[in-house]
């Protein structure tokens, strides 16, 4: 079973309603938390993972024998993104174009072309005290393709496990990246269910409609948390209405919610209030999944 938990917007409390979901999971569940905001990962703040695991993570861009190499230039041809390029009897890759498709290796009639990782960010993992299996992605500064560290981060991080007695299954959630680009559909994709996490006003609305066609895209079933409600207007409870979008929890706009994020504490750790309505939100979700 897999979650994402998902904005459109940042800042928009993604984060705070990931970790205090996964905080609750673990009462039933073995959890794993994936943290998929590799630009600015933060959830490691709310959830103290021990990280005690590192990997280094990237793209295998191409690496040509200058003297087997016959410059015919069909490593060039078949390169659709440009990264290499024939000039004279020279062969130059650009590593940082190379989206690691294996095309020009496959193609080269010479076999001049092997295959490297070029490191493009990093991998942490660990457990919280919660007994969470935490992973991270972190894309290293000056890149820009957080997608190939995405696909390492979902198949590489550690295996949720519980010695909990009453522990029903395997649960994974992931926080998102803000935006509705590339990386958010990458997170998307293989997910059960997505919660979309917005705030009633005319931003939130007009982000969450972005994210949400993704998910109608890849026939993800859905749900909404409003964060900050009280503020702003009605125009997201209409769209939700539209759009068959269950709302399933509205957290207030309240002073000491964010004095306690600012803390470094989740939602379920500042009132017990939060610790049930967050139960029953998972419960809900999980009625929405065919099992």
């Amino acid at each position: 079973m897999r979650i994402v938990v998902a904005s459109g917007k940042g800042g928009t409390g993604k984060t705070t309603v990931a970790t205090s979901l996964a905080q609750v999971a673990t009462e039933g569940y073995a959890v794993r938390f994936l943290d998929c905001d590799v630009e600015a990962p933060n959830a490691e703040l709310f959830l103290h993972p021990s990280l005690d695991v590192h990997l280094d993570v990237g793209v295998q861009v191409p690496r040509v024998d200058a003297q087997t190499c016959t410059y015919c230039g069909t490593c060039a041809e078949i390169c659709r993104f440009n990264a290499i390029a024939v000039v004279g009897e020279t062969t130059l890759v650009f590593d940082d174009l190379c989206h690691g498709c294996g095309s020009c290796t496959w193609m080269c009639p010479e076999q001049a072309i092997t295959e490297h990782l070029f490191v493009t960010g990093t991998i942490d993992s660990g457990i919280t005290p919660d007994g969470i299996a935490f992973a991270r992605g972190l894309m290293n500064v000056g890149q820009a393709m957080g997608v190939p560290i995405l696909r390492e981060l979902k198949k590489r991080a550690p295996a949720a496990t519980s010695a909990a007695t009453g522990v029903r299954r395997a649960l994974e959630i992931r926080d998102a990246p803000p935006g509705a680009s590339c990386p958010v559909v990458e997170t998307m994709r293989g997910a059960d269910f997505v919660l979309f996490v917005t705030e009633p006003t005319p931003f939130g609305l007009h982000d969450l409609k972005q994210v949400a066609a993704i998910a109608r895209e890849l026939s993800i079933p859905a749900g909404v948390v409003v964060n900050r409600d009280g503020i702003g207007d009605d125009a997201v409870d209409a769209y939700c209405a539209e759009s068959d979008l269950p709302i399933l929890l509205r957290i207030p706009m309240n002073r000491c919610i964010a004095e306690a994020i600012a803390a470094g504490r989740t939602l379920v750790e500042t009132d017990a209030v939060y610790r049930s309505q967050f139960k029953n939100l998972l419960e809900r979700i999980l009625t929405e999944v065919p099992q």
